[in-house]
């Protein structure tokens, strides 16, 4: 899982997390732990890692918090300037895009990659990463989203972003529910 993402531009970052997570939870034995959902791959990382290694604990991802305009809050936001800061709204915008397109009917993993391409590609300062569509349990990009059972299958819409130096994250879980 962690070679998708944020794992291709980062090599072994994941395996320092779970470690550290690891020892931490050796350590404490916690009955619950919260992570944001911001980082969703470290997330959906640390959430299989307790449970193949029978940990106990539930993993428990704390919404996305926003600014107004509609920014993840992150602590790299302050490392943007003020013209970075206005521009930076195109990774939420790219997102709630795709989401809307989805909800719409759009199944194509490459059309709303474009889309998220597209929109982000609006602001001068902006440098995609990544824009990816991938199933939200494995990492693994999509290429339908194609609902399944009553609940509906669930992806993740991700982008990574550089904006001037600064390298920002975000993404929306998207619920393909079937029409009938």
């Amino acid at each position: 899982m962690g070679q998708f993402l944020c794992g291709a531009s980062r090599p072994g970052h994941f395996d320092g997390v779970t470690s550290v997570v690891t020892r931490l939870f050796l350590a404490c034995r916690p009955h619950l732990a919260i992570f944001g959902q911001k980082d969703a791959q470290q997330l959906a990382i640390l959430r299989r890692m307790t449970r193949e290694l029978g940990f106990g604990t539930e993993v428990v991802g704390h919404p996305i918090v926003r600014e107004k305009d509609g920014l993840a809050m992150s602590s790299r936001n302050r490392y943007l300037s003020p013209e970075e800061r206005a521009q930076a709204v195109v990774l939420s915008r790219s997102l709630f895009a795709v989401s809307h397109a989805a909800g719409q009917g759009e199944r194509s993993a490459d059309a709303l990659r474009a889309l998220m391409r597209e929109t982000i590609g609006a602001a001068p300062e902006a440098r995609i990463d990544y824009a990816e569509i991938v199933d939200a349990d494995t990492l693994r990009p999509a290429d339908t989203l194609a609902p399944e059972g009553a609940s509906g299958e669930r992806y993740l819409a991700a982008v990574a972003v550089f904006v001037g130096d600064t390298r920002l994250i975000d993404n929306v879980t998207l619920v393909v529910r079937d029409a009938g």
